[in-house]
């Protein structure tokens, strides 16, 4: 009888282990796929990046000529400036409808170009505003310089030898606006879209591009020049 019941117990143990073995095989068969089958990949959650912060340095050469780096300079003193474009960043905590507005500074600068590229005195100031807080020796982390944020390549083609004098980058940056409003069939958000982001963009896109940071700025430049306008 003994004998027995330890037959029948080694007997139930036994079916019990090649049921599961068999439940495994089973399992590792159903996660096996078929040729054309391709697996589920849960999508991942884009993550907002911190746009990197550039330092960068200004000193003075012999001669006094104002000189821009992203290294400390050696031997001579430097200002350390950081800069990001004023009005591109979307998630700015600024009231652009009540803001303090700029009325008075580089007035007569403002009128001369505007005079010249026949554009509204309101949108220079109010891109001026947007792109520098009139700050005319700032250095953007991409390299754009002065009150209207000139890129280095653009001021050469623009005929401006130096980008933080503020007779030179308003003339530059006013002819370059006026520029884009005649390419635009002066349409000004489209204007103001290749201004930020480039006229290649913007035929990409056909129309202002999908950037946060454009569509930020083309909306807070056109606050600013209502108001501008109203300010006289």
């Amino acid at each position: 009888m003994l004998r027995f019941i330890t037959f029948a117990c080694f007997f139930c143990c036994s079916l019990t282990c090649i049921a599961a073995q068999s439940g495994e095989v089973d399992s590792k068969r159903q996660l096996k796929l078929s040729p054309g089958d391709r697996p589920q990949v849960l999508p991942e959650q884009p993550q907002r990046k911190a746009l990197p912060q550039v330092a960068v340095y200004k000193s003075l050469k012999n001669d006094g000529t104002a000189v821009f780096s992203d290294r400390q300079p050696l031997n001579r003193s430097y200002q350390v400036m950081r800069f990001d474009c004023f009005a591109c960043d979307p998630l700015s905590k600024v009231n652009w409808h009540t803001t303090p507005l700029y009325t008075r500074p580089y007035n007569r600068l403002i009128v001369a170009a505007a005079t010249e590229h026949q554009l509204d005195p309101a949108l220079i100031r109010a891109v001026i505003h947007a792109e520098s807080a009139f700050r005319p020796a700032v250095v953007s982390r991409k390299g754009a310089v002065g009150l209207m944020q000139l890129m280095p390549q653009t001021a050469a083609q623009l005929g401006v030898a130096n980008s933080t004098a503020p007779e030179q980058n308003i003339a530059g940056g006013s002819r370059y606006l006026a520029q884009l409003l005649k390419q635009y069939n002066g349409e000004m958000a489209l204007a103001l879209a290749a201004y930020n982001a480039g006229s290649s963009n913007v035929r990409r896109y056909k129309g202002i591009p999908p950037f946060a940071e454009t569509q930020a700025y083309v909306e807070r430049v056109t606050i600013l020049h209502k108001r501008y306008q109203q300010a006289g």
